[in-house]
């Protein structure tokens, strides 16, 4: 097994991937060809089929495991795979473990520390209403754990979900220890609860792509009515707590077009919004810097709105 972390450009390989996307395309002077998105545990790698109507290339589909070989390259200091020879692999030729990028931290521990925050919830109601999903609901917990926060950009492997969620609640902590303005009841509860949607925005790996709901609804509403559930299950719930506890799930996107219906109007609201984006960023500036690069320099990225380097120390 050759894990695309470990290529580098000027190889020949043949190896089993994972058919993540496949797209049909022309080049200008109208020729066919074929992108490919290969992927394993430890990354996606951009493939090419110069010539798909070629014997060597067999008939595959969209999340099949595919056996290639080419060579290859360096394009706009990235790497990339050109496809010689493609066929669809068989069960037994692959494990599929070996496919799904998955996150490096324990679950287990991360788990316990994201339920250390609840058990830090003074607020009863608030408290009840995060328990109701972290506490008392196995299958959530058991789905959450092993979910990713996105398709793709950040956080998008096994854990993700977990690992991201645990990263807000920290950046949430020293909010609410360095500003008095925030109560850290309704922090904290909103910090848990922000992404809880993508659990059914977003299918399980390996295909970890978009769901009918996650289409048609989104991760911000889906949550919203999903924290409605927890809050009708208690009894006496404040009608004014409830909203605000929504809104800062609904406006944590910070702007209207970054998809939240709201913009932040509570202190909470906009500390968390800073949490999320925060670590957002700064996961994708990770996961960017993990990729094999043949320059300092890695290129405009369109996140960023810049020409992205590594730091020379």
């Amino acid at each position: 097994m050759r894990y695309i972390n470990t290529l580098a450009a000027g190889e020949t390989i043949r190896n089993v991937y994972l058919c993540k996307g496949k797209r049909q395309a022309e080049t200008r002077n109208g020729k066919p060809y074929e992108t490919l998105i290969l992927q394993d545990k430890t990354g996606i790698l951009d493939g090419k089929v110069w010539d798909p109507n070629s014997n060597a290339i067999a008939d595959y589909s969209e999340k099949d495991f595919v056996e290639v070989y080419g060579e290859v390259i360096s394009y706009n200091n990235n790497l990339q795979l050109n496809i010689k020879q493609l066929r669809k692999a068989g069960e037994g030729e692959y494990i599929p473990s070996d496919y799904m990028p998955t996150t490096e931290k324990s679950t287990d521990g991360m788990y316990e520390e994201l339920l250390g925050y609840v058990r830090q919830i003074g607020n009863g109601y608030l408290r009840q209403a995060v328990e109701y999903y972290f506490v008392k609901d196995e299958k959530f917990i058991n789905t959450f754990k092993s979910h990713s926060a996105a398709k793709s950009v950040h956080h998008g492997f096994a854990g993700g979900l977990l690992e991201h969620t645990l990263s807000v609640l920290r950046l949430c902590e020293y909010m609410a220890s360095a500003y008095a303005i925030l109560n850290k009841d309704l922090l904290y509860a909103a910090a848990l609860c922000h992404d809880i949607g993508k659990t059914k925005e977003l299918s399980a790996f390996p295909d970890n792509d978009y769901t009918d709901d996650g289409q048609l609804l989104g991760h911000i509403v889906i949550g919203v009515e999903m924290v409605s559930d927890a809050v009708r299950s208690i009894p006496g719930f404040p009608e004014k707590l409830a909203s605000e506890l929504k809104h800062c799930i609904i406006a944590h996107h910070g702007e209207l077009e970054y998809g939240s219906p709201k913009k932040p109007a509570l202190a909470e609201a906009l500390a968390l919004n800073f949490a999320d984006c925060t670590d957002a960023k700064m996961q994708t500036l990770t996961e960017i810097f993990k990729e094999k690069n043949t320059s300092d320099w890695l290129g405009y990225n369109r996140l960023f709105e810049t020409n992205l380097r590594k730091t020379s120390i």
